[in-house]
């Protein structure tokens, strides 16, 4: 695990800017701190953190095609708010061109811009770990950390209700699956985790 997890590292750093390199060695390295405290194996934790922005910085015209070509758009909000696919896109690369066959890990990956309804302990990790991991610098971010380190449904839906209250806030779209997954967090239907 230690070899395909530095292979992925190293791909990272090669397909990534430095900037966003370093957000992701920020949401590996916390996802692995808080993947045993939450039943996640930590080399899936490891695995999912370094790949979960892999097609993050093709074009939004890229991610697009690429999506329509590989039949990921799954929603019409997915062509208004393309920013919100590059986690599919990545999970099939990682499926189709690294063979990754460890479906956890390739739904943390497909889900972490969005969530889902029923997400998994290492899903709801990722995606929580994405918006607050040591590199983040935004108000309240202590807070959603300090929720998350305590548990990790509620961490996740403090995540999600802030993401919500900032798109409100800036009028921007908002995609149906947060607030499915919104709905499903509130009302405690996500899998164990913590």
């Amino acid at each position: 695990m230690n070899d395909r997890l530095e292979y992925f590292r190293t791909l990272a750093s090669q397909k990534l800017s430095l900037e966003r390199f370093q957000h992701t060695l920020g949401v590996e390295a916390l996802a692995v701190e808080l993947a045993p405290r939450f039943g996640v194996k930590e080399g899936d934790a490891g695995l999912a953190a370094l790949t979960h922005d892999l097609a993050k910085e093709y074009t939004y015209l890229e991610q697009l095609k690429k999506a329509r070509e590989w039949n990921l758009i799954l929603y019409p909000e997915d062509m208004e708010i393309p920013q919100v696919i590059h986690g599919r896109v990545a999970a099939y690369m990682l499926q189709i061109l690294y063979a990754i066959k460890n479906e956890d890990v390739l739904n943390a990956v497909a889900n972490h811009t969005l969530g889902r309804p029923g997400m998994s302990p290492l899903e709801m990790l990722i995606y929580s770990v994405d918006l607050t991991e040591p590199g983040r610098n935004f108000p309240g971010v202590d807070k959603l950390r300090q929720k998350l380190y305590h548990d990790l449904k509620t961490g996740t839906l403090a995540c999600v209700e802030h993401t919500l209250y900032y798109l409100k806030e800036n009028n921007k779209p908002i995609h149906p699956l947060t607030i499915l997954t919104y709905e499903d967090l509130k009302n405690g239907k996500a899998s164990k985790g913590g």
